[in-house]
This record gives C-alpha cells, sequence and structure tokens, in this order.
C-alpha cells in the first residue's frame, strides 16, 4: 500500500505523517529531524505487513529526498524501513484537552493515532510519545 504520508524513525520507532497537501507533514518532519529523528520517507510512504509490524518505506525514487517549500527538494540521510509506533493526522483538530486514545486501522492493525492539525510544538510531543508512550491515567475526571 502506497500512502500519501511522510515518515520519520526515532530511535527504531516510526510515525505516519498524514495530511492533504500543504498541512504540513514535511514540516513537520523537518522539525523532527532538527531534534535528531530520521526521514523515512516524505510525501508518500509505502506500508506493508511483516507479522504483527506495520513497517513505513520510501518508494526507491524518492528514498533519502525530501520538499522544503519554496526552497526545493533537498537531500536527507535516509532511515530505512521502520515499525510504525504512532500515527498523526494533520487534517484533524483535537479539541479536548485531555483527549481519550484514538486508533488508526491500517492493513489491518490498529494504531495509535494523534489529531494534530493546528497544534504548535507538535515536534516535540510527539519525540516525548515515541520516546516514552502515553501515561496510564485518565485525569480526564480529575
Amino acid at each position: 500500500m502506497i500512502l500519501h504520508a511522510s515518515c520519520v524513525a526515532h530511535r527504531g520507532r516510526g510515525l505516519l505523517i498524514l495530511g492533504a497537501s500543504g498541512a504540513g507533514k514535511s514540516t513537520l518532519a523537518f522539525e523532527m529531524m532538527g531534534f535528531g529523528a530520521t526521514l523515512v520517507s516524505d510525501d508518500r510512504t509505502v506500508l506493508r505487513r511483516d507479522g504483527a509490524a506495520l513497517l513505513a518505506d520510501a518508494p526507491d525514487s524518492l528514498r533519502g529526498l525530501i520538499e522544503a517549500r519554496g526552497i526545493g527538494i533537498l537531500r536527507a540521510r535516509a532511515h530505512g524501513p521502520v515499525a510504525v509506533a504512532l500515527v498523526v493526522d494533520l487534517d484533524q483538530t483535537e479539541p479536548d484537552r485531555l483527549p481519550p486514545r484514538c486508533s488508526i486501522g491500517l492493513l489491518d492493525r490498529d494504531l495509535p493515532l494523534v489529531l494534530g492539525g493546528g497544534r504548535g510544538k507538535l515536534a516535540a510531543m510527539l519525540l516525548q510519545y515515541l520516546d516514552s508512550g502515553p501515561a496510564d491515567l485518565d485525569l480526564r475526571e480529575r
């Protein structure tokens, strides 16, 4: 399956970045790369199942390339295939301060989903999620 998406890897865990053209997929990937993440793919991402894992990779023709809007196509260190641990959708906004957990189904696999449209400082928050995961607390009732 090929998705209109970008993907970065951080400490061996992949973040799949969804959104329409111009939503900021490449911009978010650049921000995360500035914090140490590595580019897997930009604009088009190949997804495939490998046992229980969902692997993301770049099409060969785009490996190691990322679009810098208004600048052009730039080269980047390419990571290679990575297991997707988290998905962010830049087309959807999260109205709740402490939202319930969301997921998205891709290739018969449910993955955690963050609704990231319009959110500032998203790169740092997503890196922390990839590092340590969500807390198993429900603070919405406190």
